[in-house]
């Protein structure tokens, strides 16, 4: 780049009304993007070309959360109709790029930036992040988009005639299998030790829905299925938690998988599925159901989070627990908010903070999982867990627990800094460094295997 470097227009100044100022910020945000475009890719950016870059979306960020804060209600409403309509995140995140020009990146910007690792990228996520936030910080839209959230996915309508025909949905990372009054849902992801990627998040989705719809289920059971993985050929792996290499290859996406997960499947096992928007009670609102999680060789991170809003947690004997979140540099979900009801919040630093890994056979167990058996006795524990919680009278406890432990407010408050965060720690330099690092030692370890 020749001559000296300037960054973008002056910052936008707001008057309140929603026209003017969705002008105003379209204005700062195209000049933004024009001072961008004349830097150097990424990775080819010197240090004071990073430095004009972080200038540059610094200011045009501090708008947009300005802008929100006169106007999150304002603009959920405009793209939902007043709330009359339930948009999926993905979508609504799409509709404002188009309703609101500069608010949040174009489709156009996010192919691009997906087409790159994620060290490479401009970090347009980051600006999605503050959108989610903002709308999530709001009552009356975050209400409105948690429900959204919870209606089921058009792939779990299309199936759900056949899949009760036939009690059986391969949906290609995940099998779903109705035995007797039981549904088994089966991770199915054994090249990567069950790792969660963005194809497993919208499996499970369809999944977790086709369970809470069937009148034929009346409880849900989580387990691994038999790994691919040299390690570990043979055997049953609950989770690996987050795939890191497609962390590192940027193909770990803020609005359908970090936030897509929380709000969609995992917030279904807990809330239920919505059938009836308007209904005056949860009761009739949602269809819910117990969960059972069958635990085998280690729930780490994603996986260990899932545990956090079962009913009933079966572990074997040598597996283990953690929720490495202090070494991967990122947030582990709704780890934060859900494993101090369980554990108390100085083991929950322990594991969060300091890395501490609970085995199965650990005292601190019991505060994870409910039992703890052979691996030669799992089935028999499953099977005498499905007959204790197919029980009528379950489902309705159990829905009063949830909604005493964790009210949707309660929820919803941290989904919103959850969403700024979160994203802002996926672009932080450790991070990438991190991620980085175990890439290489993988490559080099896959190299050396096949020189053997």
């Amino acid at each position: 780049m020749s001559g000296a470097m300037t960054t973008s227009a002056a910052p936008a100044i707001f008057s309140g009304e929603l026209g003017p100022d969705a002008a105003a910020l379209a204005l700062e945000a195209g000049a933004a993007d024009e001072a961008l475009a004349e830097l150097p890719p990424v990775p080819d950016r010197s240090v004071a070309e990073r430095r004009l870059a972080s200038e540059i979306l610094a200011e045009v960020r501090a708008s947009r959360r300005a802008f929100l804060g006169l106007h999150a209600d304002a603009v959920y409403d405009a793209i939902t109709d007043g709330r009359t309509r339930y948009v999926r995140l993905p979508e609504l995140v799409d509709k404002a790029s188009e309703r609101f020009p500069g608010l949040v990146p174009t489709g156009a910007q996010m192919k691009a930036e997906r087409a790159c690792i994620q060290a490479h990228k401009e970090g347009r996520e980051i600006d999605q992040g503050i959108l989610c936030g903002a709308l999530l910080g709001s009552p009356t839209a975050g209400r409105h988009l948690i429900d959204a959230m919870l209606r089921p996915v058009a792939r779990s309508l299309a199936l759900l005639d056949e899949f009760g025909e036939t009690g059986r949905a391969d949906l290609g990372s995940v099998l779903v299998e109705r035995r007797g009054p039981a549904a088994h849902v089966t991770f199915h992801n054994g090249h990567c030790l069950n790792a969660e990627s963005e194809r497993l998040i919208a499996d499970m989705e369809t999944a977790i829905d086709l369970v809470l719809l069937d009148d034929q289920v009346r409880v849900g059971v989580l387990r691994g299925g038999e790994m691919d993985h040299p390690r570990y050929r043979g055997r049953r792996v609950f989770s690996a938690g987050i795939n890191l290499k497609d962390l590192r290859d940027g193909r770990i996406p803020l609005v359908e998988f970090l936030l897509g997960r929380e709000l969609g499947y995992i917030n279904k096992m807990l809330r239920g599925v919505l059938v009836d928007p308007a209904g005056t009670t949860n009761c009739t609102r949602t269809v819910q159901k117990p969960w059972i999680g069958a635990v085998e060789s280690f729930a780490i991170g994603g996986g260990m989070q899932l545990l956090l809003v079962l009913d009933r947690v079966i572990a074997e004997t040598g597996a283990y627990f953690s929720l490495p979140a202090a070494d991967e540099g990122i947030v582990p979900g709704l780890g934060n908010l859900r494993l101090p009801r369980r554990t108390g919040a100085r083991v929950a630093r322990d594991v969060i903070l300091g890395g501490r890994r609970i085995m199965a056979t650990d005292p601190e167990a019991a505060l994870m999982c409910d039992e703890v058996v052979p691996p030669e006795r799992m089935d028999e524990a499953i099977d005498r867990a499905v007959r204790e919680l197919s029980v009528p009278a379950v489902a309705a406890n159990r829905r009063m627990l949830a909604h005493g432990e964790e009210p949707v407010d309660v929820f919803r408050e941290y989904l919103a800094e959850f969403a700024v965060v979160q994203v802002e720690r996926a672009y932080s330099e450790d991070v990438l460094a991190k991620v980085e690092r175990r890439w290489q030692a993988s490559e080099s370890r896959r190299q050396a295997g096949k020189g053997t």
